[in-house]
């Protein structure tokens, strides 16, 4: 597999700062032989975003917000592992809307973030998905993703 900083250099990606923990919880759980969960990133990154999508947002811009959750997911598996270059694949991401009662898009939303798993790692590793919507998220946010990364043996 071609070196994820590569990838990220030619698509001009930068990732983020690990966003802070917000509670009672580990940002990053090793498990199993080779496994990583990611615990649930909101798109913050460089200023506030709240609201819901079928009011503030529409899909279409759900996919700069997913892709932004999803840069933080990834600010955190570096953290916790150092280099990206370590992962096999994406094995499962959840991705919760805030969502309009009349709101259905969901997986088109969550769509940003598995983009952006598809361009790093490639297509034979888009990783199995969930997309559910909720009235509500902590802090007003638009958007939270969690996922689970596979490790290359070492």
């Amino acid at each position: 597999m071609k070196d994820v900083y590569e990838i990220m250099r030619e698509q001009n990606i930068k990732l983020p700062k690990a966003p802070e923990k917000g509670g009672l919880y580990s940002p990053a759980k090793r498990f199993g032989k080779n496994l990583v969960y990611i615990s649930g990133c909101g798109p913050v990154i460089d200023a506030p975003v709240k609201g819901v999508f079928g009011k503030e947002f529409t899909k279409e811009e759900g996919l700069e917000i997913a892709r932004n959750a999803m840069l933080n997911v990834l600010a955190v598996l570096e953290a916790e592992i150092g280099d990206l270059n370590k992962v096999k694949q994406p094995v499962k991401i959840l991705t919760f809307v805030a969502s309009d009662n009349s709101f259905d898009a969901q997986p088109y939303v969550a769509n940003g973030g598995s983009q952006l798993l598809i361009d790093l790692f490639g297509a034979d590793n888009a990783p199995s998905r969930s997309a559910i919507g909720v009235n509500v998220l902590p802090g007003g946010i638009p958007l939270e993703t969690e996922a689970m990364f596979e490790l290359n043996e070492e």
